[in-house]
């Protein structure tokens, strides 16, 4: 099993990846021909998630999906950071507590 801290990186990792995919397709959207790339996030056995970039099979934009992705993607990095933020809160206090 992962500790938090790498099981929450992983997290922040993939948000990331998936923020840089949807605003490379926004930003791409009128290049003609341009295929759309898409995130795959897949559960680690430890705890996380492993992630992988594709690209769509069909060429074309799809703005709604993109936008959709971003927000989702901000929503989980904030939630990763959270869980970074409560370890921290959690190890300072078990320091107090023996100090």
């Amino acid at each position: 099993m992962n500790s938090l801290s790498s099981i929450s990186q992983s997290g922040l990792n993939a948000a990331m990846l998936r923020l840089d995919a949807a605003g490379n397709n926004i930003a791409n959207a009128q290049t003609p021909g341009f295929h759309r790339q898409s995130v795959q996030q897949i559960e680690d056995a430890g705890g996380g998630v492993s992630t992988s970039v594709g690209r769509e099979a069909e060429a074309g934009e799809n703005l709604a999906a993109d936008m959709v992705e971003q927000i989702s993607a901000v929503y989980s990095f904030k939630a990763n950071l959270r869980v970074l933020q409560a370890q921290d809160d959690m190890l300072g206090a078990l320091i107090d507590l023996k100090a």
